[in-house]
């Protein structure tokens, strides 16, 4: 088993050298672009999400041609007990068709219930970051 430290350390190193289809999508989905705030390369144990938005709990996979579909169908269900939900696009479907994913991850975004309505953020930032002086 993997330990956590070996798990984002691996982590790290797939952020440092990501897919070329890794690379357009995260053009698409960093900063807040879709309005949320996305992470790559996001542990959860005992996987790492390629593309993660803490606020909704959407994973967003791409998936190249190693991907085995028993393991990634065992994955969705392990991260869908944890109360997470998976899209997967294949190289194809970020080269081909870009925006029709941006589409199906707004949809998504937009159909799941916030998870920190009502509940101080998990992670605030310290006091004052990012306010301008």
């Amino acid at each position: 088993m993997t330990s956590e430290k070996e798990l984002l350390a691996r982590a790290a190193e797939m952020r440092r050298n990501p897919t070329e289809w890794e690379k357009r999508l995260w053009r698409e989905l960093s900063g807040t672009k879709l309005s949320y705030k996305f992470r790559r390369q996001h542990v959860i144990a005992p996987y790492i999400a390629d593309f993660f938005c803490p606020a909704k709990g959407l994973i967003v996979e791409v998936d190249g041609d190693t991907h085995d579909p028993v393991k990634d169908a065992e994955r969705d269900r392990f991260t869908g007990n944890k109360g997470f939900h998976t899209l997967r696009f294949s190289n194809l479907d970020i080269r081909d068709t870009m925006e029709g994913v941006l589409l199906t991850i707004v949809a998504a975004l937009q159909g799941r219930p916030d998870r920190w309505s009502g509940l101080p953020h998990p992670n605030p930032s310290p006091e004052g970051e990012g306010l301008k002086a």
